[in-house]
């Protein structure tokens, strides 16, 4: 793309590289991000600063075209007469606008200018700043990685979260991807093999899945989804340890957000009364209606867990009120299990199943859906690109552990 400045064509390239996020952010650089992309959509669509004296500048507001505010720099800092930076401080759209234009102008001579922001920068984990040059390379197990150097605080570092692993971040979040689109470990290690020249036993793939599986569950959970009036309870047979087990599962009709999942030998209400437990447990919402098939056990336990709500009792696939979307889910589970051939114990069946509820939800995207995921759908969107394994992985590192939910109208 370009624009005229100074009546001279001068391209703009945007270039996005694929860099992770350091594990501490902070909330002020995160709103200052926010604002700089606004201000790339000011300057590409020709609002540029009207200079009217050494370092003030006049900057059109993008919601009164009557209005104008002033950028200007005191004692070193700038500031502008916006509400937005009156209250928060922050540097707003109009003077990060400023500066870019001000950028241009120091490189007016060049054919092509590109505008490194920090997207296009690893940002340094101690002072937060995006002012950072690369400094040689790191050796580490999986080879050479970019070293930089902080021009702020002079701190050096490797912007990738996941330490001391023959693998980094894309690469792991690749593996976790194939595995529950059906791929085994063997199979997994093997396209690491040919296309990475990373020679990794398939065990180790299962412990990087599981560890990196539970710090993004344990994320994703913290959140608490909008859910709809009407919820579907179901059960399958999954095999642990060669013996017959209960997966079972609640889903919410109007999202497809499977709510709640848990592993029982038996099908007593002692068990029926544990999963929807498991589901009061995850979200705020509370079902208008409920859903099962004829299992003897559903009536006592809905009327314990849901007193109030209205329970459809042994609904068929051809009646107006069915089960069918829970249904069409134990087949996406079972297109995995089928492939593991069996689980080897209860508490791994239980890890499995809790997992798999992860991908379902903020992973896997539903035709019946537009294309979302049952979390967008639900009022949950906690990534930013294509690549929702990344950026569910990324911000689990860098985020850690919380306390307490957040619910998705907060968002």
């Amino acid at each position: 793309m370009f624009r005229l400045l100074n009546n001279r064509k001068v391209y703009i390239r945007f270039s996005v590289i694929d860099l992770v996020r350091p594990m501490e952010v902070k909330d002020k650089i995160q709103a200052e991000k926010i604002r700089k992309m606004r201000a790339f959509a000011i300057i590409s669509k020709g609002d540029m600063p009207q200079k009217k004296d050494t370092d003030v500048f006049v900057m059109p507001s993008q919601s009164d075209a009557q209005k104008t505010y002033t950028v200007h720099k005191e004692h070193g800092e700038w500031h502008c007469t916006c509400p937005d930076h009156k209250e928060t401080g922050l540097l707003c759209k109009h003077i990060q606008a400023v500066t870019m234009w001000l950028t241009f102008e120091e490189n007016q001579d060049d054919d092509v200018l590109t505008l490194k922001a920090e997207i296009d920068h690893p940002q340094c984990p101690e002072c937060g700043s995006y002012e950072v040059i690369k400094k040689g390379y790191r050796k580490t197990k999986s080879g050479k990685r970019q070293k930089y150097r902080c021009k702020n605080c002079e701190h050096y570092f490797v912007p990738e979260p996941i330490k001391h692993r023959k693998a980094n971040t894309k690469i792991i979040a690749l593996c976790i991807d194939l595995y529950y689109k059906g791929l085994s470990l063997r199979k997994i290690a093997d396209t690491l093999e040919q296309f990475y020249d990373l020679s990794i036993h398939h065990d180790t793939v299962r412990v990087w899945i599981d560890t990196f599986m539970d710090k993004i569950t344990e994320y994703v959970n913290r959140y608490n989804p909008d859910l709809g009036a009407e919820w579907n309870i179901d059960e399958q047979k999954v095999k642990s340890d060669g013996e017959w087990v209960y997966a079972w599962n609640v889903m919410d009709k109007k999202t497809r957000f499977l709510v709640a999942n848990t592993i029982t030998e038996q099908r007593s209400i002692l068990e029926t009364r544990k999963v929807m437990r498991k589901a009061t447990g995850q979200t705020e919402t509370r079902p208008d209606r409920v859903v099962t098939d004829g299992m003897t056990a559903y009536p006592a336990a809905v009327k314990d867990m849901f007193p109030t709500a209205e329970h459809i009792h042994n609904a068929g696939i051809r009646d107006a009120v069915n089960n069918n979307t829970l249904e069409r889910y134990h087949g996406t589970f079972r297109e995995r299990d089928k492939v593991m051939r069996g689980l080897k114990s209860n508490d791994t069946a239980e890890n499995m199943v809790d997992h798999y509820r992860t991908y379902y939800n903020f992973i896997r995207g539903h035709t019946s859906l537009n294309g979302q995921t049952p979390a967008e759908q639900a009022g949950i969107n906690l990534t930013d690109g294509k690549n929702r394994w990344m950026g569910l992985l990324e911000k689990s590192l860098s985020l850690g552990k919380t306390t307490g939910g957040i619910h998705a109208s907060n968002l």
